[in-house]
């Protein structure tokens, strides 16, 4: 049962958008990057909302590894693909105005293909690939980011964990929404676990002696300092499928970075030679499908939702009470905090006050 007081969803992005906006976002990319956190929250995804307002955004435009006025520039387009360089902005802002077009070129074309490069954190990968959801499309992207993931057999953080993410529309009340990381955890759920004083689960974080850690703090640190890292989806060695993850990170790293002709591995580590700080420098990849150019919208939905029907109806384990498909239990979250609002920890608690107080707001919180 949550314990945690709730903030209303149109306090929590007011406030948000005016922080953004006393940091020198302009007002209405500062209320696309409120909604994309927000959105992450709303899933119940905590690792990558309110979570990351602060230490991700406002302490990287502080510390000027992230601008807040986006400048995009167009180096390629044809009428079915578009590559962008977002000069080291707002990767949400960045990736919100990519979507947009994707979507009107495959609304003509059938299909549309985007990368960026030179950006920065784009929050949840599901928010892109749900807008063209919403517009009856089928939505795919996937991000590097600064390395964390080891190779199968290796123990030095080279990728990032590198989410490879779709979501297509069904004919059910949510789609089907596949938003995970190519790694056995994410930062943001580490970063979640030590906001809480909660060990990390043994087997998801390899020492440079093969060995593991569960201390949250600890692997933050050690892996900033590049002495551990993730693992891939599948864990260490092959015999439970480890290669198949370090497979897929690989592809969306390539993917991330060819596209775009962008940098990769290392050099995404947001430090230099010196280990002083610099941009990070990521790259996204975006793929919009439209139904309509194969045998429509409503023979897609249908199937789908047929597939999912049949997986959710499927006998089911010994001491399971139900079996889910990928997107449910998001909207389920969804459906339990539509009315009541983000849950925030005492820790955000403070840290909400705090840049309340710090930007000159004025603002009341329920939790106060």
């Amino acid at each position: 049962m949550e314990t945690r007081p709730y903030l209303p969803w149109d306090l929590a992005a007011r406030f948000m958008t005016d922080v953004f906006c006393r940091y020198g976002v302009p007002e209405e990319d500062a209320k696309i990057c409120t909604d994309v956190l927000l959105e992450s929250d709303r899933r119940g995804i905590e690792s990558h909302g309110c979570n990351r307002f602060k230490p991700i955004y406002l302490d990287r435009i502080r510390n000027g590894t992230l601008l807040p006025v986006t400048r995009l520039d167009i180096l390629r387009e044809t009428p079915t693909t578009l590559v962008m360089d977002a000069n080291n902005g707002m990767g949400m802002v960045a990736s919100y105005r990519m979507m947009e077009r994707l979507i009107e070129k495959a609304r003509v074309y059938g299909m549309a293909g985007g990368a960026i490069r030179n950006s920065t954190h784009y929050g949840i990968a599901g928010y892109w690939t749900s807008m063209a959801e919403r517009a009856g499309m089928i939505g795919i992207s996937g991000t590097n980011a600064r390395p964390s993931v080891a190779p199968t057999f290796g123990v030095e953080p080279m990728m990032g964990t590198n989410p490879l993410t779709f979501t297509l529309p069904t004919d059910e009340t949510f789609p089907f929404n596949l938003d995970c990381a190519t790694s056995t955890i994410q930062n943001g759920k580490i970063e979640f676990y030590a906001r809480s004083g909660k060990p990390t689960p043994a087997g998801l974080v390899v020492t440079p002696d093969g060995g593991t850690m569960t201390d949250s703090e600890a692997i933050l640190r050690e892996m900033r300092a590049g002495r551990c890292a993730l693992l891939p989806l599948g864990g260490l060695g092959e015999e439970t499928g480890g290669y198949k993850g370090y497979g897929f990170t690989s592809i969306v790293e390539i993917l991330s970075a060819a596209l775009a002709g962008g940098p990769f591995l290392k050099d995404l580590s947001g430090v230099d030679e010196e280990g002083n700080r610099q941009m990070y420098r990521l790259g996204h990849f975006f793929f919009v499908i439209n139904p309509a150019f194969f045998l429509g919208e409503d023979v897609f939905r249908h199937t789908a939702g047929e597939i999912c029907r049949g997986l959710r109806a499927s006998e089911k384990a010994p001491g399971a009470s139900r079996i889910y498909t990928a997107g449910e239990k998001e909207y389920l979250a969804w459906q339990e905090r539509r009315d009541r609002g983000v849950p925030l920890g005492e820790s955000l608690q403070r840290e909400f006050i705090a840049l309340r107080d710090k930007c000159g707001l004025d603002y009341r919180f329920p939790f106060e």
